[in-house]
């Protein structure tokens, strides 16, 4: 049934909008519910900010709050012992996808946190990989992978997963990512692992601009060649930046719960997202880590219509900007092109 604005006019129902999610997390992606259960499972206790004070309230305005988050996420991660929760998770993330309307799922995950629990980084990539596809096949989500460094561990760890995920390029690797605290890891010293995995066509699509302010973004863009840089939301700070990314068409990741969530931006009404729209620059809105942020893909494509006003057509043009950013084959992008056209007409 479609939904009426208090002004009576129709609105369209954004579970329907066929779109691609490009900024999604592993662990992060996990249902509360399963982190629960698999906890019991294996005998994990969970801190009360994971149990009856979910969400977690959470800040990143210095370091401590970072920390405090990474245990967190660390905490849910040691849940994942045995291939059947891995294959559970993937299911249920493209099942999650799939009822929001999601077509193409890119989920990014350092297989290095994993490793000593399944074998090996090559033995873990591989189970995902196979999950990744077996989902896909169930829930007609097709989901690929984003192997991402740590930026806070030394830049040859990278270098590493960079080799590593070239090895699987073309076969259900797409993307080659930067994550964890920015305000650590200086982006260039991971420069080298970036041309790894740029030789082997993969896209770069580091964290910068969220935690830090526009530096972090320009040094992904000179020195990592990023083609989408995650987050980017703080890129408004300098607006010869902004013009540039409309220019160049690189795509941000914006995920306006976790921007809220970490104390980026005090309200929702306060992230950038329709100043950079308006700008020109290509946005694909992401759900990040619905484990520690209560939130998920749909709840951002709510928040560009009903805190920043955004029309059925400009919320077409998001769920559009996101597949033009992804990396899927040339035929999915068409139909799904072909059908958010659809979803406006009807």
């Amino acid at each position: 049934m479609s939904a009426v604005s208090t002004e009576g006019e129709e609105r369209r129902p954004l579970s329907a909008l066929p779109k691609a999610h490009l900024h999604l997390h592993f662990t992060g992606s996990m249902r509360h519910t399963t982190v629960l259960e698999l906890a019991d499972e294996v005998g994990v206790v969970l801190p009360d900010s994971l149990t009856k004070d979910w969400p977690p309230a959470l800040s990143t305005a210095d370091e401590r709050g970072w920390f405090r988050f990474q245990r967190l996420y660390d905490i849910a991660r040691s849940v994942l012992k045995s291939e059947a929760a891995v294959r559970r998770l993937l299911l249920e993330a493209a099942r999650d996808d799939a009822a929001e309307g999601s077509r193409w799922l890119e989920i990014q995950v350092d297989p290095s946190g994993y490793a000593a629990a399944f074998g090996g980084i090559s033995a873990f990539t591989e189970l995902v990989l196979d999950a990744a596809a077996a989902a896909g096949r169930e829930t007609g989500v097709d989901v690929a992978i984003v192997i991402a460094a740590n930026r806070t561990r030394h830049p040859l760890d990278a270098r590493t997963l960079a080799r590593l995920a070239a090895q699987y390029a073309g076969r259900g690797v797409v993307g080659f990512g930067l994550s964890n605290d920015e305000r650590r890891g200086e982006a260039l010293s991971f420069a080298k692992a970036f041309e790894i995995a740029g030789r082997a066509g993969l896209v770069a699509t580091p964290h910068g601009g969220e935690l830090r302010g526009p530096d972090s973004v320009w040094s992904c863009l000179d020195g990592l060649g990023a083609g989408r840089i995650g987050h980017g939301v703080r890129a408004t700070e300098d607006p010869r930046l902004v013009a540039h990314l409309a220019e160049a068409g690189t795509t941000l990741e914006v995920c306006p719960a976790s921007n809220v969530s970490l104390g980026v931006y005090p309200r929702p009404q306060d992230v950038p997202l329709r100043q950079l729209f308006e700008a020109g620059v290509r946005i694909a809105l992401g759900a990040d880590d619905p484990l520690l942020f209560g939130s998920r893909l749909l709840d951002q494509y709510e928040t560009a219509r009903d805190v920043h006003g955004f029309s059925d057509e400009q919320i077409a043009e998001l769920a559009r900007m996101s597949v033009r950013g992804s990396c899927a084959p040339d035929d999915v992008r068409r139909r799904l092109l072909s059908d958010i056209d659809a979803w406006l007409a009807g």
